[in-house]
């Protein structure tokens, strides 16, 4: 709930105080909290995260802490979200699930309506994202929430960034996902980044960000080219980074805003980009037009890998798609095995498909499937990816 040592004016206009724990709007009192008898830390605060009865009946940081046991608490959640999922909510993303009980999400979960038939088709379930933040080397894993809905997968992020920064070679990423330990792929939401790990927090920095464009496309693109998980794209806006011993003191920013503290339009330049603030990576040509491959390759496997041997690497998504990636400082000179229909395929990465012409670069793919590929060392983009919804001449356009 709120921070246990303040009172307030929640949005609906219902005062709460955290203090005595009284919440009249739902209502909430004391009675249905964690007190000492659940957490034994003394102060109530979590200080130690091997130890997962701390994590899930302590507070995490200053924040009051439900009792999810009871069941009048699983009641009034459930409640909430099933009001929300009538009026035409489709799912719902649980913030720290990490700091609550497996079982007592699984009877939260096993209480929601199915989606409202007048906005989503009969027997449509709410699709649930847990946040749970698992790096490794704590007892509270990603596998136990898998019975209750997706899991944020954390490692993702981090190993792909080692690897678009040259930590980490290009050619091991030929059994990425399952062969790298990770869990199985139906089962996670995958991203570069996120509103925390961007700015250092939750799960700790050291991702690729905006501020890393040319890297931070290459690894977003591969993701959105690749089959495994449950892709998420971040969008954002900049703030002034001020790093003082390697920490964002001002990572605590929030949006552009006027002098009056409202918020700034999203002003979008011609090429769709953003301005005024605004970063908007998922109006970047870049990304939406791989957001569209994607779409494209749904429900294919991986085939016709390809790499150098070191940081230049090229699959295809069966006969739907295939992306060429550059990551090493070297040109790239190859004729590959696509695996694509005899075509001229628009590069989606250089330019779009437009008119059923290319603006970007033009791809040529022989009749037995084979494309000279040619990336620059030095490109800012040394991407090239092209799939059947891209031809020329082709009047069918797939849009994201």
């Amino acid at each position: 709930m709120t921070d246990a040592e303040g009172s307030g004016i929640g949005t609906g206009g219902n005062h709460w105080d955290g203090r005595v724990l009284s919440y009249p709007g739902v209502p909430y009192s004391s009675l249905d909290f964690n007190d000492g008898s659940h957490c034994h830390s003394g102060d109530m605060g979590i200080h130690n995260y091997q130890n997962p009865e701390e994590v899930r009946n302590c507070h995490l940081g200053l924040l009051a802490d439900l009792n999810q046991g009871k069941d009048y608490v699983r009641g009034k959640i459930a409640d909430h979200m099933n009001h929300l999922i009538e009026i035409g909510v489709a799912g719902f993303r649980m913030d720290a699930a990490k700091h609550m009980w497996p079982g007592d999400l699984a009877v939260i979960f096993g209480s929601l309506h199915d989606l409202n038939i007048k906005y989503f088709p009969s027997g449509s379930k709410p699709f649930i994202i847990q946040e749970v933040i698992d790096q490794g080397g704590e007892p509270i894993k990603m596998s136990e929430y898998f019975q209750t809905g997706s899991v944020t997968n954390f490692l993702y992020s981090i190993k792909l960034t080692q690897v678009f920064r040259n930590q980490n070679q290009a050619k091991w990423l030929h059994n990425w996902g399952e062969g790298w330990g990770m869990p199985n792929s139906n089962e996670v939401i995958v991203f570069i980044d996120n509103h925390d790990n961007q700015r250092g927090h939750g799960g700790g920095g050291g991702v690729l960000t905006h501020f890393e464009p040319k890297q931070y496309k290459m690894a977003t693109e591969f993701m959105l080219a690749h089959p495994y998980g449950f892709t998420r794209v971040m969008s954002s806006y900049n703030w002034d980074r001020n790093f003082e011993n390697g920490e964002d003191k001002n990572s605590w920013m929030g949006p552009p805003h006027n002098p009056d503290m409202s918020i700034k339009e999203v002003r979008t330049n011609s090429d769709m980009t953003c301005d005024n603030g605004w970063i908007c990576e998922h109006r970047w040509r870049q990304i939406y037009n791989m957001v569209a491959f994607r779409n494209v390759v749904h429900g294919t496997r991986l085939t016709h890998w390809w790499d150098n041997g070191n940081n230049q690497i090229a699959f295809a998504r069966e006969r739907k798609g295939f992306i060429v990636i550059n990551a090493e400082g070297s040109d790239l000179n190859a004729n590959l095995q696509t695996g694509l229909p005899q075509g001229t395929y628009c590069d989606v990465i250089s330019g779009n498909y437009e008119n059923q012409k290319c603006t970007g670069a033009a791809i040529q793919v022989g009749s037995d499937g084979h494309a000279r590929f040619h990336i620059s060392g030095g490109s800012e983009d040394p991407v090239i990816a092209i799939h059947i919804g891209a031809v020329v001449g082709n009047p069918k356009k797939v849009t994201t």
